[in-house]
């Protein structure tokens, strides 16, 4: 990009009003970058001719190699429409699950966004996530419908089918929309309902409750042709249109205004050329729409000339009778494509229409409402109204978008730079003062070496003694140099302006400004505060693969920060205020799931691993790099794309090494169900068989007893509290600060609880009577106290309970609810989480120690080791279950592979739950649930059986109980005629179970050697 144009980018910073932050979305294959291809052309970075080929924006080798986006990047354009300028920064998001993570960063710091659907295959799931992703976030999209070619090429639709389609399509999109809007304005009726606190509920609150909907104003949501917020175009051929492009073009033949044509060209209208008018009923009078007749029919017969025809005198024809300017070697040339990208970017341009609509219909970083600003400063809960009046006051700010206020920087993630790549790094061409400069030296040089030649020769040795120095600095310096890597901050000023050298608070996601602000305006800083100070380094514009450096970003641009990679993580809040508070944390729509042990070939290279994971865990939003008890090198990625990537990048980038990767390593629950029922009614069996159930168990010093029970807990409840992990989390931390909405949410949490232990008949009036919630205190097990005889303390804030501090129990409380925080974090199977378990405490006993009696250890420890043991052994008195994390599968396949896409998933134990035909089409979206252990190599399987006619995409959806009990043995006739002896047919809970015992080097009743007195050796014959 020329200098020239840098600083024109560089000038526009300032004008907020003239700038748009925007983004690109849509699912994977739909367009994205080929799209982005033909904006940039319209700079000069890259040639018009390979716009949708070179796919400017991936500049990574294998996202070239693959043909997908796998980051999100940046780059300034500029646009000139009527004599006004713009600035659009515009971001290229990944449209594959696995990456997710980086559409997230990208919708954080933008205010609008390209939603970019195929035509022919219409809404798919990936589309959903990014509409659902730009809703929470609060950015205002607008639709391209892309890949329009395909209609007239692929499926050999007539304009007028093709019109249908379209419809139907943007029927698809705005039925989202609509489904979104409700569920919202639902959600703020509720919450206003319940801020009334009316004791009766009665017809006046049902009516309100409904009424929210129909008094909500939705119009200016959804998308409209005719309101501007749609283009069609095709990103491959180069053009696209909205209808104010044909409605500029027909105004002038046929005498209508622009805006009747811009009301009726999409629709039901049709004209009457006789009477020149309009009129609508075209279905009806089995007219031709105005969109068929006018648009889509011309642009029909340019492919049918080019595609179909190959009619070189009529494309002539058409070209003159547009008045289109097309250079003649274009329009000779042998390639159809070069001649429809030829035609259509003199007729209809894409960029122009793309833009025009972008610097239009999309809100520049000056129309940040107020409601925008509270959800970014202010989390689900806490109140806005509750914050500090210092912190309230940055609201307006934000709003205003005021280069005068304080700096407050938002970076959403960070990424890696080549330092070569750095501007300050790279050589420049050379000033005629620094030519003349270089000369002076050379001479002096040359000066120097004609008087040195009569100086005294040096020794052999000296000679030798002088190299092995220069070596030894040489390695000094090789050692103490900067990596190669430099991390560059991706972020947006929210207010004030950035320059280099400024020192500012980099603010960490538990730090409250109430607390600690004062003292830190004051000049001290608090010992864990979740607050540092760093110096910001250079500013950079981001253009695509390259950096440009500014001195001053003012607030509503996008820019690139250096020096802050010792400081930021991830992502981080910067503020030149300690009243800033965090921003809200990036809103993920997937979970890493994916996890594998890593470990370098030669030992002698672990420090290059280790450092290698640090700078892939800086470098990549969506990885986990932990390390295991067992010291393992954890690896957890979101998928299975996802894990190479990052592998190929620690082996090739980071650390430099090779390195062994293990199996995936799938993370299983452990979890109990209700028994088969039986027609027992004899009422002494039932009650002897729970007396069965209940665990009675003593230290060894027989000082303390505990009676315990296992039940399963309703799924409903426990899938309720593995959701509601946060907010469990923020309750146990937070306890007596809770905010009044936190309360809220609590309480709202608190009913809904004590409501599904109502549904099981064991459970029931057990919800006050909760003890404790695991594991770590938020997790889907709960433990209850009924012992009637111990008052417990209360596991929900706000309760009240009169408690006997004379109860020797009291002081040994915490450590009962330890032993069972180590039982639900470790089950009995395999050491794996446990979920959905209750622990109903029947008895509780701590005799008084008696003299002399020693040697089995404090009370305390002897109480942990005896809850975690009990709890252990009432859960395997129940029927118990394996859980895998399962994968909800979204497959576009063709009809004529549907048998083979079956078979593959049957063999992977995967579940069909939906399958839809495409209308106007012969593929299939089929969805299906597959276990997450099963999924490895999936995609390639599935392609190499249908010959690529189906295409996967993965992503995490909840955990299901493994229907087969782990330890079950045939034992029935039946079961041992049909199984034989030694149960053939294999179990796959039982080699779930036995896997991952091996993993963790866990003890297997498992043979290695079977009828060992049928094997033989087989000796020579003499």
């Amino acid at each position: 990009m020329s200098s020239l144009l840098t600083k024109k980018l560089a000038k526009l910073q300032h004008s907020v009003d003239n700038i748009r932050n925007i983004c690109i979305l849509a699912h994977v294959d739909h367009g994205k970058t080929s799209l982005a291809d033909s904006l940039v052309a319209t700079n000069g970075v890259i040639s018009s001719r390979l716009a949708g080929k070179l796919r400017y924006m991936d500049s990574r080798k294998d996202e070239q190699e693959r043909g997908i986006t796998m980051k999100s990047s940046a780059i300034a354009l500029f646009y000139l429409e009527e004599g006004k300028e713009y600035l659009v920064n515009l971001m290229d998001s990944p449209g594959h699950v696995d990456f997710s993570s980086e559409v997230s960063t990208a919708v954080r710091l933008c205010d609008g966004a390209l939603l970019v659907v195929d035509v022919v295959e219409g809404v798919q799931p990936q589309t959903k996530v990014v509409l659902r992703q730009a809703w929470d976030e609060g950015i205002k999209p607008v639709l391209v419908l892309n890949k329009v070619d395909r209609l007239i090429v692929e499926m050999k639709h007539d304009p007028l089918t093709a019109y249908h389609h379209m419809v139907q399509v943007l029927e698809q999109v705005n039925v989202l929309v609509a489904e979104m809007f409700n569920q919202e304005v639902l959600a703020k009726t509720n919450s206003s309902n319940q801020e009334k606190k009316e004791v009766e509920i009665g017809v006046n609150d049902l009516y309100d409750w409904s009424s929210g909907i129909e008094d909500a104003d939705d119009s200016h949501l959804y998308f409209t042709p005719e309101l501007g917020n749609v283009v069609f175009c095709s990103a491959v051929d180069g053009w696209a249109f909205s209808l104010n492009t044909f409605a500029k073009i027909y105004s002038k033949k046929l005498g209508f205004s622009e805006s009747v044509l811009q009301r009726t060209l999409w629709g039901d209208f049709y004209i009457n050329m006789k009477a020149k008018k309009i009129y609508n009923g075209a279905g009806a009078k089995a007219k031709k729409p105005l969109f068929v007749s006018l648009v889509l029919e011309n642009i029909w017969a340019v492919y049918d000339a080019v595609v179909v025809r190959k009619d070189k005198e009529r494309l002539e024809k058409i070209v003159s009778s547009l008045s289109l300017t097309v250079p003649p070697r274009d329009l000779r040339s042998t390639d159809p494509r070069q001649q429809l990208c030829a035609v259509f970017s003199s007729w209809l341009p894409l960029a122009s229409a793309v833009l025009s609509m972008v610097a239009n219909k999309l809100p520049s970083p000056a129309q940040l409402d107020q409601e925008r600003a509270e959800k970014l400063l202010c989390s689900k809960t806490k109140r806005f109204s509750s914050l500090s009046p210092a912190t309230q006051e940055l609201r307006q700010h934000f709003v205003s978008c005021s280069p005068s206020g304080p700096t407050i920087v938002f970076i959403s993630k960070m990424f890696p730079v080549s330092r070569s790549q750095l501007p300050e790094h790279k050589a420049k061409p050379l000033t005629a003062e620094e030519l003349a400069e270089r000369r002076v030296v050379a001479r002096e040089r040359h000066a120097e070496k004609q008087q040195s030649e009569g100086a005294v020769q040096l020794t052999t040795e000296q000679m030798e003694q002088l190299t092995t120095r220069e070596k030894v600095l040489e390695s000094v310096e090789g050692d103490t140099k900067e990596s190669d890597i430099a991390f560059i901050a991706f972020a947006r000023v929210y207010s004030g302006c950035v320059e280099p050298g400024q020192e500012m608070w980099v603010i960490g996601p538990k730090y409250d400004p109430a607390v600690t602000a004062e003292s830190l305006d004051s000049g001290q800083v608090p010992a864990n505060c979740h607050v540092t100070r760093a110096t910001v380094g250079n500013l950079y514009i981001l253009l695509g693969r390259d950096l440009e450096q500014v001195d001053k970003v003012p607030a509503g641009n996008v820019l690139g920060m250096a020096g802050l990679s010792a400081n930021v993580l991830k992502s981080a809040t910067l503020s030149s205020t300690p009243w800033c508070p965090p921003f809200v944390p990036v809103v993920q729509s997937s979970v890493p799931i994916l996890r594998v042990a890593v470990e370098p070939v030669l030992s002698s290279d672990l420090p290059k691993l280790e450092a290698g994971l640090q700078l892939l865990n800086q470098a990549d939003a969506h990885v986990e790099v932990l390390v295991s008890e067992a010291g393992e090198h954890l690896l957890v990625t979101a998928g299975e794309v996802h894990l190479q990537r990052c592998i190929a990048d620690l082996t090739l980038e980071y650390a430099g090494c090779e390195v062994t990767v293990s199996e995936p390593i799938v993370p299983f629950r452990e979890t109990i169900v209700l028994p088969p029922e039986t027609d027992m009614v004899n009422e002494a069996i039932q009650e002897e068989k729970q007396e069965e159930e209940l665990v009675i168990m003593e230290t060894p010093n027989k000082q303390c007893l505990v009676k315990i029970r296992a039940v399963p807990l309703p799924s409903k409840l426990s899938r309720l509290l593995e959701d509601q992990a946060d907010l469990l989390r923020a309750m146990d931390r937070l306890k007596g600060h809770l905010t009044s909405n936190t309360m809220e949410e609590v309480e709202k949490l608190k009913m809904e609880v004590f409501k599904l232990l109502d549904t099981e008949d064991s459970l029931a009036g057990l919800g006050d009577k909760i003890w404790s919630i695991g594991p770590k205190r938020c997790g889907p097990n709960l433990l209850i106290n009924k012992t009637g005889d111990y008052v417990s303390s209360e596991v929900w804030p706000g309760s009240q309970v009169n408690r006997d501090n004379s109860d020797n129990r009291t002081d040994m409380e915490s450590t009962l609810i330890q032993g069972f925080q180590l039982a639900t974090l470790a089950g009995p199977l395999c050491e794996e989480q446990m979920m959905g378990v209750a622990f109903i405490v029947e008895g509780w006993e701590v005799k008084e120690a008696k003299d002399g009696e020693t040697g089995w250890g404090p009370l305390s420890g002897q109480i942990v080791s005896l809850m975690k043991d009990c709890c252990r052994k009432s859960f395997l008195l129940k029927p118990v279950r394996l859980m895998t994390a399962m994968y909800v599968c979204n497959i576009a396949v063709k009809a004529e592979v549907l048998g083979k896409m079956f078979t593959v998933l049957h063999r992977r134990r995967g579940q069909v739950v939906k399958e839809e035909l495409i209308e106007g089409s012969s593929t299939f979206t089929v969805t299906a649930h597959i276990p997450v252990i099963e999924s490895m190599n999936f995609g390639a399987e599935l392609r190499k059986q249908t010959s690529g006619m189906a295409m996967p995409q993965l992503v995490f959806s909840h955990w299901e109980v493994v229907d087969i009990d782990p330890m079950w043995e045939p034992s029935t006739e039946e079961e041992l005629l049909h199984f034989g002896d030694k149960a053939d047919s294999e179990n796959p809970a039982l080699r779930y179970m036995n896997d991952i015992r091996k993993r963790k080097g866990l003890k297997i009743d498992e043979k290695l050697v079977e009828f060992a007195e049928k094997q033989r050796t087989l000796t020579k014959s003499k």
